[in-house]
């Protein structure tokens, strides 16, 4: 196992055609800081840019937590405003880079996400689940709960994951959600125990990593090609939403912003 960059925020190890990217900052339950945030895109880009690497394994360590989102606590937001716009720039990327990549990424799903940590759940190709109940693993996109408007992906992905109406209720009640709730969209690939999920995850990306790399990448790329220019024009309106939602606008104002955004997003 390879520490990224002399830190061990970032695991990184190579086992046979899968990259291991294992996201480690257990007392900060996997909250994104910014060094995590530049490791992990840059981890990314090293595993998509392997010529040994076929698929990409993503996971955190522990068993409470996979990650809780972006880093709010260590920082305050109106006295960081310069970083957090710089988090915001990384986060796009690494949603973006996930989505549009050739290579598969599979993640694994012991504990609760919360925020950017659903976002690289819902970012994934395949996803394998801890059976746990909503109890112990919870899902939460708290963005307008805590007034901080959703970016890096935080409105595109829900709507690719699970459609307009239930993209719409984990944004606007910022509700948790469970294991249950993920199944009746067909969101988990697969389900494991807790106790077997490690081994279990491993059986997968063995079976997984057999398939002919040619078929996984074209697949994924095709899939991609029909999306691309949907998904990098919605990560644009998105981020020109962003600019202007701390602002303070008169309701013909934004009437007259969002009447110009169905223009220029046709």
């Amino acid at each position: 196992m390879r520490i990224v960059s002399g830190e061990d925020i970032i695991l990184y190890e190579l086992k046979g055609k899968v990259a291991n990217i294992v996201l480690n900052r257990p007392a900060a339950a996997h909250s994104f800081n910014l060094d995590l945030m530049k490791k992990l895109y840059t981890t990314l880009v090293e595993a998509d840019g392997d010529e040994s690497v076929k698929c990409i394994l993503l996971k955190s360590t522990g068993n409470r937590m996979f990650s809780a989102g972006i880093d709010i606590k260590s920082k305050s937001l109106e006295d960081n405003q310069e970083y957090f716009e710089e988090m915001k720039v990384y986060g796009r990327s690494i949603t973006q880079k996930m989505l549009i990549m050739k290579k598969p990424i599979i993640v694994q799903v012991q504990g609760t996400a919360i925020g950017f940590g659903m976002e690289l759940i819902m970012a994934s190709d395949l996803r394998i689940f801890a059976d746990r109940p909503k109890e112990e693993m919870f899902f939460r996109m708290p963005e307008i709960a805590i007034s901080i408007y959703p970016q890096t992906g935080a409105t595109i992905l829900p709507l690719l994951a699970f459609g307009l109406s239930y993209a719409k209720n984990i944004l606007f009640t910022a509700d948790e959600f469970g294991l249950d709730d993920l199944k009746k969209f067909n969101f988990p690939t697969r389900i494991f125990p807790l106790d077997k999920l490690e081994i279990e995850t491993k059986k997968f990306m063995r079976t997984f990593s057999k398939r002919m790399d040619s078929f996984t990448f074209l697949i994924k790329s095709s899939l991609n090609i029909m999306n691309t220019k949907y998904i990098e024009r919605w990560y644009d309106l998105e981020d020109e939403c962003g600019k202007i939602a701390y602002t303070k606008k008169t309701m013909k104002e934004l009437d007259e912003f969002i009447k110009n955004l169905y223009n220029k997003y046709p």
